[in-house]
């Protein structure tokens, strides 16, 4: 196969004439939001360059401080991510979801980068890559289903007293609250695989090609963290909310929004 093409930067800087097709048309259908698309591409661009000098830093001298420090990083990010987008909840609800979040990430990595592909955790070439994916995926799923979850409490809190008052127990109200928004968490990551091979080739699979790796190789990786994606989203949004919604009412079945 042939190698790689590098791209300069005079090749590089020419990908940035598409945002002018985006501009025109936002403009055409009056969309105001040149402003975001502008700030948009070039926060991507600042953090996606000083992600790829500190990798190179960090895979030119690797060191497990690095590696633990780079996904501590990731997870506390994402997290935050999580919790600005769900600022209503409480506390308890909050530590369930940080918990969470940094326990299934962990735990769904480790068993990638150490049984699945038989490497060591503390390699940064493969466990900094798969942490992004996996942690990345997992943090989108908990967002989307904490959203539902807290927004389907509300939409239904009258329904919500009616049966507490009728006598039925805060756990039977709210499970079904609970099993909708793993659902919705699931179905983007379902319909994603669902799609693969058919109407896409997915990102990590297309990397693996340009850089001149076998696609079957590439396949079976592409295959394993997607499934490693699944089960990571389908933990995290499971436990966050299974234990979160304890947090949602007392001892004597009150509930405490």
């Amino acid at each position: 196969m042939k190698e790689i093409v590098e791209l300069n930067i005079l090749q590089f800087s020419l990908v940035y004439l598409l945002l002018l097709i985006v501009l025109f048309i936002m403009k055409k259908s009056k969309i105001n939001q040149t402003k975001l698309l502008l700030l948009a591409s070039l926060r991507m661009t600042v953090q996606l360059v000083l992600a790829g000098l500190i990798l190179t830093y960090i895979f030119g001298n690797p060191h497990p401080a690095f590696v633990i420090f780079y996904i501590i990083m990731m997870i506390g990010y994402s997290i935050r991510r999580v919790l600005m987008k769900n600022k209503n909840i409480n506390k308890n609800f909050k530590i369930a979801v940080a918990l969470s979040m940094g326990l299934a990430g962990i735990i769904v990595l480790a068993f990638f980068v150490m049984a699945v592909v038989g490497e060591n955790i503390f390699n940064p070439q493969y466990t900094i890559p798969l942490a992004g994916m996996i942690i990345g995926n997992a943090m989108t799923g908990m967002t989307l289903g904490l959203k539902t979850f807290t927004e389907n409490i509300e939409k239904q809190r009258i329904k919500i007293d009616t049966l507490l008052n009728l006598g039925v127990t805060p756990k039977k109200i709210l499970l079904p609250y609970v099993n909708n928004a793993l659902e919705t968490a699931l179905l983007p990551t379902l319909n994603n695989m669902l799609g693969m091979g058919i109407v896409s080739l997915p990102g990590m699979m297309t990397g693996q090609i340009l850089s001149g790796t076998l696609p079957t190789t590439a396949i079976m990786y592409q295959i394993a963290i997607m499934i490693a994606i699944c089960t990571a989203v389908c933990l995290t949004v499971f436990c966050s909310l299974n234990f979160g919604y304890k947090t949602l009412y007392n001892k004597r079945n009150q509930f405490i929004f």
